[in-house]
Protein backbone atom coordinates (compact mmCIF):
# COMPACT_ATOMS: atom_id res chain seq x y z
CA UNK A 1 0.00 0.00 0.00
CA UNK A 2 2.75 2.46 0.93
CA UNK A 3 4.55 1.80 -2.39
CA UNK A 4 1.34 2.64 -4.31
CA UNK A 5 1.08 5.94 -2.43
CA UNK A 6 4.63 6.88 -3.42
CA UNK A 7 4.01 5.94 -7.05
CA UNK A 8 0.85 8.04 -6.99
CA UNK A 9 2.87 11.00 -5.74
CA UNK A 10 5.22 10.67 -8.69
CA UNK A 11 2.34 10.24 -11.12
CA UNK A 12 0.51 13.25 -9.67
CA UNK A 13 3.67 15.38 -9.92
CA UNK A 14 4.21 14.18 -13.50
CA UNK A 15 0.64 15.14 -14.38
CA UNK A 16 1.02 18.64 -12.92
CA UNK A 17 4.45 19.06 -14.55
CA UNK A 18 3.12 17.99 -17.95
CA UNK A 19 0.26 20.52 -17.69
CA UNK A 20 2.73 23.31 -16.89
CA UNK A 21 5.00 22.15 -19.70
CA UNK A 22 2.08 22.08 -22.16
CA UNK A 23 1.15 25.64 -21.15
CA UNK A 24 4.68 26.96 -21.64
CA UNK A 25 5.73 24.91 -24.70
CA UNK A 26 4.36 27.36 -27.32
CA UNK A 27 6.74 30.01 -25.92
CA UNK A 28 9.81 27.77 -25.72
CA UNK A 29 12.54 26.61 -28.06
CA UNK A 30 13.22 23.77 -25.60
CA UNK A 31 11.58 22.66 -22.40
CA UNK A 32 12.29 19.68 -20.15
CA UNK A 33 10.93 18.40 -16.85
CA UNK A 34 13.94 17.64 -14.65
CA UNK A 35 14.62 16.99 -10.96
CA UNK A 36 13.26 13.96 -9.16
CA UNK A 37 10.62 13.43 -11.86
CA UNK A 38 13.34 12.97 -14.51
CA UNK A 39 15.14 10.64 -12.11
CA UNK A 40 11.89 8.66 -11.66
CA UNK A 41 11.88 8.98 -7.87
CA UNK A 42 8.70 7.75 -6.18
CA UNK A 43 8.40 10.83 -3.98
CA UNK A 44 8.56 14.28 -5.51
CA UNK A 45 9.04 17.33 -3.25
CA UNK A 46 8.95 19.95 -6.00
CA UNK A 47 8.75 20.16 -9.76
CA UNK A 48 11.73 21.47 -11.72
CA UNK A 49 11.54 22.63 -15.33
CA UNK A 50 14.32 23.99 -17.53
CA UNK A 51 13.40 25.98 -20.62
CA UNK A 52 14.75 28.22 -23.34
CA UNK A 53 12.35 30.99 -24.34
CA UNK A 54 11.77 31.56 -28.06
CA UNK A 55 13.17 34.94 -29.15
CA UNK A 56 9.76 36.06 -30.41
CA UNK A 57 8.08 34.99 -27.16
CA UNK A 58 10.31 36.90 -24.74
CA UNK A 59 7.76 39.70 -24.26
CA UNK A 60 4.95 37.21 -23.68
CA UNK A 61 7.03 35.25 -21.17
CA UNK A 62 8.15 38.47 -19.47
CA UNK A 63 4.46 39.26 -18.98
CA UNK A 64 3.33 35.73 -18.11
CA UNK A 65 6.01 34.59 -15.66
CA UNK A 66 5.61 37.38 -13.07
CA UNK A 67 1.92 36.51 -12.76
CA UNK A 68 2.82 32.99 -11.66
CA UNK A 69 5.09 33.54 -8.70
CA UNK A 70 8.30 34.83 -7.15
CA UNK A 71 11.10 35.56 -9.59
CA UNK A 72 14.81 35.39 -8.80
CA UNK A 73 17.08 37.50 -10.97
CA UNK A 74 20.69 36.97 -11.97
CA UNK A 75 22.49 39.69 -13.88
CA UNK A 76 19.19 41.49 -14.43
CA UNK A 77 17.68 38.43 -16.12
CA UNK A 78 15.20 35.89 -14.81
CA UNK A 79 17.14 32.97 -13.37
CA UNK A 80 14.35 31.07 -11.66
CA UNK A 81 10.63 31.39 -11.13
CA UNK A 82 9.10 29.65 -8.12
CA UNK A 83 5.39 29.18 -7.64
CA UNK A 84 2.98 26.75 -6.09
CA UNK A 85 0.31 24.69 -7.78
CA UNK A 86 -1.83 22.01 -6.19
CA UNK A 87 0.29 22.00 -3.01
CA UNK A 88 3.63 21.53 -4.77
CA UNK A 89 6.32 24.09 -5.57
CA UNK A 90 7.32 24.49 -9.19
CA UNK A 91 10.74 25.90 -10.08
CA UNK A 92 11.27 27.09 -13.65
CA UNK A 93 14.87 27.71 -14.69
CA UNK A 94 15.51 29.94 -17.68
CA UNK A 95 18.37 28.62 -19.82
CA UNK A 96 20.17 29.77 -22.94
CA UNK A 97 21.47 27.43 -25.64
CA UNK A 98 24.90 27.65 -23.93
CA UNK A 99 23.59 26.81 -20.45
CA UNK A 100 20.94 24.25 -21.47
CA UNK A 101 22.87 20.99 -20.99
CA UNK A 102 24.59 21.97 -17.75
CA UNK A 103 21.29 23.18 -16.27
CA UNK A 104 19.69 19.86 -17.26
CA UNK A 105 22.47 18.05 -15.42
CA UNK A 106 22.47 20.24 -12.31
CA UNK A 107 18.68 20.61 -12.02
CA UNK A 108 18.11 16.90 -12.55
CA UNK A 109 20.30 16.32 -9.49
CA UNK A 110 20.23 14.81 -7.03
CA UNK A 111 21.92 17.15 -4.59
CA UNK A 112 24.25 14.32 -3.58
CA UNK A 113 25.07 13.60 -7.23
CA UNK A 114 25.81 17.28 -7.86
CA UNK A 115 28.11 17.43 -4.83
CA UNK A 116 29.90 14.31 -6.07
CA UNK A 117 30.33 15.75 -9.59
CA UNK A 118 31.53 19.13 -8.28
CA UNK A 119 33.97 17.46 -5.88
CA UNK A 120 35.32 15.27 -8.67
CA UNK A 121 35.67 18.34 -10.88
CA UNK A 122 37.66 20.15 -8.17
CA UNK A 123 39.98 17.15 -7.70
CA UNK A 124 40.70 17.26 -11.43
CA UNK A 125 41.34 21.02 -11.42
CA UNK A 126 37.96 21.94 -12.88
CA UNK A 127 34.98 23.97 -11.71
CA UNK A 128 31.43 22.83 -12.53
CA UNK A 129 29.23 25.93 -12.43
CA UNK A 130 25.77 25.38 -10.98
CA UNK A 131 24.42 28.39 -12.88
CA UNK A 132 24.65 26.33 -16.06
CA UNK A 133 27.73 27.92 -17.59
CA UNK A 134 29.50 24.55 -17.88
CA UNK A 135 32.72 22.89 -16.77
CA UNK A 136 35.81 25.13 -16.66
CA UNK A 137 39.51 24.47 -16.22
CA UNK A 138 41.80 26.38 -13.84
CA UNK A 139 42.36 29.04 -16.53
CA UNK A 140 38.66 29.76 -16.84
CA UNK A 141 38.38 27.99 -20.20
CA UNK A 142 35.13 26.11 -20.76
CA UNK A 143 36.03 22.47 -21.40
CA UNK A 144 32.54 20.91 -21.45
CA UNK A 145 28.87 21.71 -21.17
CA UNK A 146 27.35 21.39 -24.62
CA UNK A 147 25.80 18.09 -23.52
CA UNK A 148 25.47 16.29 -20.21
CA UNK A 149 27.59 13.52 -21.68
CA UNK A 150 30.42 15.97 -22.44
CA UNK A 151 30.69 16.86 -18.75
CA UNK A 152 30.89 13.21 -17.69
CA UNK A 153 33.44 12.55 -20.45
CA UNK A 154 35.61 15.52 -19.37
CA UNK A 155 35.50 14.24 -15.80
CA UNK A 156 36.64 10.80 -17.01
CA UNK A 157 33.57 8.91 -15.86
CA UNK A 158 30.81 7.04 -17.71
CA UNK A 159 27.57 8.92 -18.39
CA UNK A 160 24.83 8.20 -15.87
CA UNK A 161 21.23 8.06 -17.01
CA UNK A 162 19.07 10.30 -14.79
CA UNK A 163 17.40 7.34 -13.05
CA UNK A 164 20.84 5.97 -12.10
CA UNK A 165 22.10 9.15 -10.44
CA UNK A 166 22.54 8.98 -6.68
Amino acid sequence: MRQELRATRLEKAKTIAERVKDTLTPYCERIEIVGSIRRGKPTVHDIDIVLIVKPDAVLVMDSLLPTLGRIELSGGKIKRLRYGKENINIDIYIATPETWATLLLIRTGSKANNIWLCSLALRKGYHLKANGDGLFDENGVRVAGDTEESIYRALGIPYQEPEDRI
